[in-house]
């Protein structure tokens, strides 16, 4: 598995910061969740970003 480049983990640790309770170990809801909570247009980095918070979780 790849290291996740800085500006995945920043958005992660953001949006788990003020919305804790939007994430779960879900990796689909996740998606829906990141793509509710910003303006990301690219399908890719919506998805790393989702992925690296439900790792997190």
């Amino acid at each position: 598995m790849a290291i996740k480049p800085d500006y995945v983990k920043k958005t992660g640790n953001i949006l788990l910061e003020r919305y804790p309770e939007a994430f779960t170990d879900d990796f689909d809801q996740n998606k829906e969740s990141v793509q509710k909570l910003t303006n990301i247009e690219s399908k890719g980095v919506r998805n790393r970003i989702a992925g690296y918070v439900t790792r997190k979780q």
